[in-house]
């Protein structure tokens, strides 16, 4: 039995998670030992780092966690993973090293661990888990080699991982009997007709600046209006008609934003909408447990939230982190231990409650959590159409990704013309798709 307090309207209550803990202690042959793992400064494993200590206080298994900003953390895996015997028996993961650490097989396949009886709880219920996440996270070697298919196997579970989400500004919605935007004609419109309605106002705050943000900042509106990246043959097709609909759409928005718009990063974005100078904001739902710290923003209380808007298919984002066990991990089975509690129905409810982000549907409609994150109902509707393929998550990633911003930041900010910028960005990733081998079975 684990309990956790929690802070309720009517005081401090006892949220009791129970363990599904058989007659046989599955963890008494670990009880003692000490698991090291490597977590990101991030909302979700701050809000993971107050529920921690009931794993050590119900199991007897200690947990050291080594906490670093993200960037830091991959410099620090990628020596770690290296190694003979490695330090950490567990690793979150940024969604992009997900290619890396499988090519390199340097993440343990999760099959064994979930056959093996004395250790896979069988209440774990992984049907409840997130499946957008699922396969954006965790899962290699199925379809085009990073999604789930009959190839597939899975070497990590979703764990802060994140979605697109729409925040919107009620008090000014209401003002102007403004609808909330369903559709992208609808989110467009609405982005240069607010600063028409409330002058000095940005429409819809977005990243734009050169590099990754631009880039993500496109992805977010290419998969929804029916773009891709690569088709089934790597071939680029970003330069298509859908591809060059959401470079336009990333205009238009930038074009009608705040004053500076076209150099945010997703802070700067975020800061446009915490601070009252853009009344949308477009982005990873782990910006949602900002809104209402009078701390940091201006608009405690007027905030809504809505699922990513509907292009030509639903597709919000999928990202953020997972936990892995790395091959040179010296306590596997106990990191396995850990990690089945970390993301039970349990902890995951318990996370939720502390501000953390949810890996389970079932999470997001739970009632307790719900009395504490209102907003998680919306997020938990917007998942529903989560999409694991929204980009491609390969090796040569990288490279392509960091051409795509510089080139979209081209497009911002000079004028570049749109058409031109992609077929340039098309022609550069097909020589690097050629070099990394994609054509090799190409007739």
């Amino acid at each position: 039995m684990l309990n956790l307090l929690k802070q309720t309207g009517a005081g401090v209550a006892a949220l009791t998670l129970t363990a599904g803990l058989a007659t046989a202690n599955p963890y008494e042959p670990y009880e003692g030992s000490t698991l090291v793992v490597n977590f990101p400064a991030h909302p979700h494993f701050d809000a993971v780092m107050q529920v921690l200590p009931q794993f050590t206080e119900e199991t007897g298994i200690r947990v050291e966690v080594d906490q670093l900003q993200y960037l830091k953390m991959r410099e620090k895996q990628t020596l770690e993973l290296t190694k003979n015997k490695g330090d950490y028996d567990l690793i979150a993961y940024v969604v992009f090293s997900k290619a890396d650490y499988v090519y390199a097989d340097q993440l343990e396949n999760l099959a064994k661990y979930f056959m093996n009886p004395a250790l896979a709880d069988p209440n774990y219920d992984a049907e409840d888990l997130i499946d957008g996440y699922v396969g954006n996270i965790g899962v290699s070697g199925g379809a085009k080699g990073y999604l789930p298919g009959p190839t597939g196997s899975l070497f990590g579970i979703p764990f802060g991982s994140e979605t697109s989400i729409l925040g919107y500004r009620k008090d000014i919605f209401d003002k102007h009997g403004l609808e909330v935007p369903k559709t992208y004609d609808d989110l467009l419109e609405l982005a240069c007709r607010i600063p028409e309605l409330e002058p000095g106002m940005g429409g819809l705050a977005s990243r734009a600046a050169s590099g990754h943000h631009a880039s993500h900042a496109y992805l977010l509106h290419l998969a929804p209006l029916g773009g891709r990246i690569f088709d089934d043959n790597w071939n680029p097709i970003m330069n298509n008609a859908e591809g060059v609909k959401a470079a336009e759409a990333l205009k238009t928005i930038v074009e009608c934003g705040a004053e500076g718009a076209e150099t945010f990063g997703f802070a700067e974005a975020g800061a446009s909408f915490l601070q009252g100078n853009s009344a949308m904001f477009l982005d990873s739902t782990v910006f949602a447990g900002q809104v209402n710290n009078p701390e940091k923003s201006k608009v405690v209380g007027k905030i809504g939230w809505a699922p990513h808007p509907e292009g030509t298919r639903r597709g919000s984002q999928t990202g953020g982190f997972g936990i892995g066990i790395p091959t040179n991990a010296q306590n596997k089975d106990a990191a396995f231990l850990l990690m089945q509690w970390l993301t039970s129905k349990e902890a995951d409810k318990a996370i939720a409650v502390a501000g953390g982000n949810p890996s389970r549907f079932s999470t997001h409609s739970d009632p307790d959590v719900l009395a504490e994150q209102p907003h998680l109902e919306v997020f938990g509707e917007a998942l529903k159409h989560a999409d694991p393929d929204w980009r491609p998550i390969i090796p040569v990633w990288g490279k392509i990704n960091a051409d795509l911003g510089t080139t979209l930041s081209q497009v911002l900010t000079e004028d570049l013309d749109i058409q031109t910028a992609l077929d340039g960005v098309a022609e550069r990733s097909k020589a690097i798709m050629d070099d990394a081998g994609y054509y090799t079975w190409q007739q």
